[in-house]
């Protein structure tokens, strides 16, 4: 794995899914703290090699979430609950992710699960000549699924980081981790992921 040919997708990292006021918190509460996933999350981009490319791709909708039409799932249940508003502080980035803003594109245009959909996320990997997508974030079973699986499609290598990504059980974590996700991609810890580039946590 080369660095400049790498990239890490950051998905879902945002207000309402991790932080404590989060209007989808608790969607995500158990998993990520079994998992340490924001203490994993912020160990990983400190150690990350300079030239390896680090894109967020938020989700953002407009106040009467006209982007959805007859929504199901938690697509329905954002709605309702008027979760992931663009300009507002549960769409925000989550404040332990701020000191690495210089290093963080943003990829705008996600709304729904996948980060390829609406975006130019496919298109800016391949102007970076990037070959090898590494995904933390969550929800594990639909956006990190999702957009996975999507990539995978695409041509792109795939790794999934098991200890930075939440779902909304412990069991669905471990399920999609264990028997989901290396139908399609190498599932590793950060840890691992660092020691790809013989860098230790």
């Amino acid at each position: 794995m080369h660095p400049a040919q790498t990239a890490l997708i950051l998905v879902g990292y945002q207000n309402d899914y991790f932080g404590e006021t989060g209007l989808l918190h608790q969607v995500v509460e158990e998993s990520s703290k079994v998992n340490n996933v924001i203490a994993n999350t912020i160990s990983l981009l400190t150690h990350l090699p300079s030239s390896l490319l680090i894109i967020s791709t938020p989700i953002n909708f407009t106040p009467n979430y006209e982007e959805l039409v007859n929504p199901v799932g938690i697509l329905k249940t954002i709605k309702e609950v008027g979760a992931l508003q663009a300009n507002t502080y549960g769409s925000e980035m989550i404040k332990p992710l701020v000191p690495f803003r210089e290093r963080i594109i943003d990829v705008h245009g996600k709304r729904g699960f996948n980060a390829f959909a609406h975006t130019n996320l496919d298109h800016l990997l391949k102007q970076k000549g990037v070959e090898h997508v590494v995904i933390a974030g969550t929800i594990t079973s639909i956006c990190i699924d999702s957009t996975g699986r999507c990539a995978h499609e695409l041509g792109y290598q795939v790794s999934i980081l098991s200890d930075c990504t939440a779902s909304r059980t412990i069991f669905e974590q471990e399920f999609y981790c264990q028997h989901i996700f290396p139908a399609y991609a190498d599932v590793l810890t950060h840890q691992e992921f660092l020691g790809c580039f013989a860098v230790a946590a």
